[in-house]
């Protein structure tokens, strides 16, 4: 986590929320009135986010407040458990308690669909991982959260690496003229990935010498020969469309990598509330 990049992007929800004013608690309270709460869940799901997200909020509303018992990201949570104390000005803590929450509840709904995910393909030796359909702005916070949920992290912006999707291929008219640009123009260090729709396609990667080979919207079969293809001469990854009920076979595909978009545009928040 990106502690100054976050507290940027905290200051700036902060702002969102605020405006120019709490008119309702500024009304009723003095600024030196002192108060103290808890967040509490209302339902069962995987932490993320409470000590390194929610207290942040609350500690650049006002670096008086007080923070304590943050509880782990991974720790199952049940219904009454408490996730964070704290304790400070009641103004501060009644301005910061949306925007804690808000956060507070996406990032545990985006860890506990991942953990759901990472449950159902344990037995096998395949990675699952989020993918760039994230919410603009709360990317940072959101893989953060699949990491949190025993995911991984797959490219965090188009810098972090070569992924020829299939608009690529079509505005250049080949997989093996796209690699061929790329290779020409990016460092040797990089790996080079392609996405790919048929079985066909796969060969036509093989024969580039691409460094992974990513198997859109295939189905299970397809992918176990695209698989026995491959045979081990390039990483393969799995995407599009992959539920919790479709996951388990797709990894008994023998693929090595499950990225799923759903793990962040689809994860439900979780029920979380203050409690004076």
């Amino acid at each position: 986590m990106d502690t100054n990049l976050l507290d940027r992007m905290i200051r700036s929800f902060l702002l969102e929320d605020i405006g120019r004013g709490d008119l309702t608690s500024e009304a009723i309270f003095p600024p030196d009135q002192i108060g103290s709460a808890r967040l509490v869940s209302r339902q069962s799901f995987l932490a993320a986010g409470a000590g390194t997200v929610a207290a942040r909020v609350f500690t650049v509303q006002n670096p008086a407040i007080e923070t304590a018992d943050a509880v782990a990201d991974g720790s199952r949570i049940s219904p009454g458990d408490v996730l964070l104390m704290v304790r400070g000005p009641v103004v501060d803590l009644l301005k910061a308690e949306r925007v804690a929450l808000n956060l507070l509840q996406r990032l545990c709904g985006i860890a506990t669909m991942t953990a759901a995910f990472v449950d159902r393909v344990k037995a096998l030796p395949v990675r699952i991982t989020d993918t760039r359909k994230t919410t603009p702005g709360l990317r940072m916070l959101e893989k953060y959260a699949v990491v949190a949920g025993g995911g991984h992290n797959h490219r965090f912006n188009l810098a972090d690496g070569v992924l020829i999707k299939d608009n690529h291929i079509a505005a250049c008219g080949s997989i093996t003229e796209a690699v061929a640009r790329v290779r020409s123009r990016t460092p040797h260090t990089i790996r080079i990935e392609v996405e790919t729709d048929t079985l066909d396609q796969v060969r036509e990667c093989l024969a580039c010498g691409v460094d992974i080979i990513l198997l859109d919207n295939m189905s299970p079969a397809t992918m176990a020969e695209a698989v026995r293809i491959i045979d081990g001469r390039a990483i393969v990854e799995a995407s599009g469309g992959i539920t919790l009920e479709t996951v388990a076979a797709v990894a008994a595909s023998g693929v090595d990598i499950i990225s799923v978009g759903g793990l962040t545009h689809s994860a439900r928040a979780c029920d979380i509330g203050m409690d004076w």
